[in-house]
């Protein structure tokens, strides 16, 4: 009986497309994974390619930009996040994504978080899609998703890339990828580009602003004094205040970073593909085709140290 490959795809939103290129690489090298487990985007990615649709959302990706992305958002929050997943899954609600994990060709499995508990989920049978949804509800963005009287979230707030989880099915070799090896520091974008965070902001309805300044008054500051108590109060040399999609982001990329860090460390993978992908951020999600290349490239790079690893086990 031969080896069990296991392939585990990390975290980290809009740089996941990388997946896609690391997946076609792996194909090109011949490696062709036993077990396939993803976090976040990850398991997006994953089930995309067990269910023969990797072609489809590599196109839909590098399609949909930031334009296709202001059609998704939710700005009503009614149902817990900033994008209304039924716009954001409807190109992909076929026969081919309407299966339950057990009945795809390889085991797959998705990491979630209980966000009751904060304890990690492996997700490893029942609909797919539900589970992918729930791997990759990331707070803020996507809602939490039910199941079996838990609410689950983001899989990234506990393992970001499910090492433990491939060697849990019964992997041999994991060969696993780190989307967060290089982190997008607040500020420091090419000159001239906006974050696409700020974009979002700036085309929301006017509404929203007039709707701050009608707190700043209940609060008995009127908008022109607020402002200019925070100028005189605050330090701005640092440029203009991060707005929340910002400071969101650049959170959540933070607290990948050092969960990756410390699960890795205690967990690793006998091979570990880490594209550089530093200068895109979690919400770059125009960056698709740059992103699909930096993980092909990562990976056809790694290859000498995957063929030992594979020969080695």
């Amino acid at each position: 009986m031969g080896i069990k490959v296991g392939v585990a795809l990390g975290s980290g939103a809009a740089r996941g497309w990388a997946h896609i290129g690391v997946l076609r690489a792996l194909q090109e090298m011949g490696v062709k994974p036993d077990i396939l487990c993803g976090t976040s985007i990850g398991a997006a990615v994953g089930a995309a390619h067990l269910t023969d649709q990797l072609d489809a959302l590599q196109d839909w990706a590098q399609r949909m930009g930031w334009l296709g992305m202001l059609g998704i958002i939710d700005l009503t929050f009614r149902r817990g996040g900033l994008v209304a997943v039924e716009k954001a899954i409807d190109p992909f609600l076929n026969e081919r994504t309407d299966v339950r994990i057990e009945d795809l060709p390889i085991p797959f499995a998705a990491a979630a978080t209980d966000l009751s508990t904060g304890r990690e989920v492996w997700l490893r049978d029942g609909p797919l899609l539900p589970a992918v949804l729930a791997s990759a509800a990331m707070p803020g963005l996507f809602p939490a998703v039910p199941r079996d009287g838990q609410w689950l979230v983001d899989g990234a707030l506990v393992n970001p890339v499910p090492v433990s989880l491939c060697r849990a099915l019964g992997a041999d070799v994991v060969i696993a990828v780190n989307l967060n090896s290089e982190r997008t520091w607040l500020g420091r974008r090419p000159e001239g580009k906006a974050s696409p965070a700020s974009s979002v902001a700036e085309a929301l309805p006017p509404a929203i602003t007039q709707l701050t300044d009608q707190v700043a008054g209940w609060l008995g500051r009127k908008p022109n004094q607020r402002t200019r108590f925070l100028a005189e109060q605050l330090d701005q040399s640092h440029g203009p205040t991060p707005n929340a999609l910002e400071v969101m982001a650049g959170s959540i990329d933070i607290m990948q970073d050092r969960i990756t860090r410390s699960r890795l460390a205690g967990e690793p993978p006998d091979a570990l593909i880490a594209p550089r992908l530093g200068h895109i951020g979690i919400l770059d999600f125009d960056r698709a085709a740059e992103a699909v290349e930096l993980g092909r490239a990562a990976t056809l790079l790694l290859r000498p140290h995957i063929e030992q690893a594979l020969a080695g086990a």
